[in-house]
């Protein structure tokens, strides 16, 4: 299959998957109290309160749940099995740049995946079951079950490198998990935008200044 193909393809397939389930989100998001506080202002003039966003502060919780990812990944990886598939040795700046590409997919499509739709939906269920706005207890089981299962998701990658085994399970679910649940309190609390803001820096500072300090490599 030519290149131009299958990237067209890919890139009509993921537009129809992140747009449904996109609509769904902000739909269900409604009544649940979610949403995307800057879509609605800039396309239905819903008031906006600026200082309820804060960009630099959403980074900043991104950056810092990657620190904590690392230093748990620390103490967890020598327990873990040898690699059946080592990644490609590409260099450290190959790999930043590789690792820059990817944060684009993460910050942006698993957000619309695992916050605005499948977070939504739980909290939506319990919001349409109790015909009332959710407590906050409703809204943490929402955001840790919505980043197990954004951990779960990522079970093929590592069963790929180290196969599956408990260590493994463990420390693929609880790293994406930890930093699954500072993505959905910042959906929770600022909205969409700013969980994608939290995810994107935080795969900046896993994916790119990981393997450029790794190395020693510079931008």
């Amino acid at each position: 299959v030519p290149l131009w193909v299958l990237v067209v393809a890919q890139a009509g397939q993921a537009m129809v998957l992140l747009g449904v389930l996109s609509l769904l989100g902000l739909r269900m998001g409604h009544r649940a109290g979610l949403g995307a506080p800057l879509l609605q202002h800039w396309i239905n003039r819903q008031p906006l309160e600026k200082s309820a966003l804060k960009p630099l502060n959403s980074a900043l919780l991104g950056a810092l749940a990657a620190v904590l990812v690392i230093g748990v990944s620390l103490a967890i990886d020598p327990l873990l099995p040898p690699m059946r598939h080592p990644p490609t040795d590409i260099g450290g700046a190959q790999a930043a740049f590789n690792g820059l590409l990817a944060s684009f997919y993460g910050g942006i499509a698993e957000e619309l995946q695992v916050r605005l739709f499948l977070m939504t939906l739980l909290v939506w269920i319990v919001a349409k079951l109790k015909r009332a706005q959710p407590r906050d207890a409703v809204y943490w089981s929402a955001i840790v079950a919505a980043a197990l299962i954004f951990g779960v998701g990522h079970l093929p990658a590592a069963s790929h490198v180290w196969g599956l085994d408990a260590m493994v399970v463990t420390r693929t679910v609880l790293l994406n998990a930890l930093a699954g649940v500072a993505f959905g309190w910042l959906y929770w609390k600022r909205g969409l935008e700013m969980a994608i803001v939290g995810h994107f820096a935080a795969d900046i500072v896993l994916h790119v200044l990981g393997p450029l300090l790794s190395t020693g490599a510079s931008p």
